[in-house]
């Protein structure tokens, strides 16, 4: 039975951190301060940051580096992971950031089931002994392909209960997916709930005079 929960407890930390790295890959479409919406992912060097700032999370991390083939594998999986983010989040209204250009969900999730099965991998259970055992998946072939990790991160995600807290904010000028972790919260952070509450008092003032 104490087996058990801990395998458990590492499952549980494995969906964590799939939701944090299918959630950190949709952010890197964001607001850009100006009113605008900004993308991280826009060439190589963009992607090869990105990447560098996930170490404990992506393969190779700190060594990689990006190419044009990677970088529109990649741009391809934000683009299914959004538009599924879409999705999970409905009936209310997805992220203003492109929600008139989502991919349709047939073709999103074939787009996320074909970069998933990129490399095959086979699960290896890792148990230290000062640690809780964890999975983790490696290439059948030693390769790693980023586009393929990140789309069975999304998977992973959008098939736990995790998805159930999913939440597009629509604080003003806010284009961000948030994880929501109590049951009052309404924005991504503090910030987006002031400007929201402004925005409220504002309308309220113009509709009464």
């Amino acid at each position: 039975m104490i087996a058990s929960a801990h395998i458990i407890s590492a499952m549980q930390d494995s969906t964590s951190g799939d939701a944090r790295l299918a959630l950190d890959l949709a952010l890197t479409i964001r607001h850009d301060g100006h009113g605008g919406v900004a993308d991280d992912l826009t060439d190589s060097e963009g992607l090869t940051t990105w990447v560098r700032s996930h170490p404990d999370a992506l393969p190779g991390a700190g060594a990689s580096t990006a190419d044009a083939e990677t970088l529109a594998a990649v741009r391809e999986v934000r683009a299914a992971v959004r538009a599924l983010f879409a999705r999970a989040v409905r009936p209310a209204a997805p992220s203003p950031a492109d929600a008139a250009r989502l991919l349709p969900v047939p073709e999103a999730l074939a787009r996320l089931n074909a970069a998933a099965a990129r490399v095959p991998t086979v699960p290896v259970l890792h148990w230290p002994d000062d640690a809780e055992p964890a999975v983790h998946h490696h290439s059948a072939h030693g390769d790693h392909d980023l586009a393929a990790v990140l789309a069975r991160a999304a998977i992973a995600f959008l098939a736990s209960p995790e998805r159930h807290r999913l939440r597009a904010c629509h604080a003003p000028r806010c284009v961000r997916y948030f994880l929501k972790e109590h049951p009052r919260q309404e924005w991504c952070k503090p910030s987006c709930g002031n400007r929201a509450r402004v925005a409220r008092h504002h309308e309220r003032h113009k509709k009464s005079v």
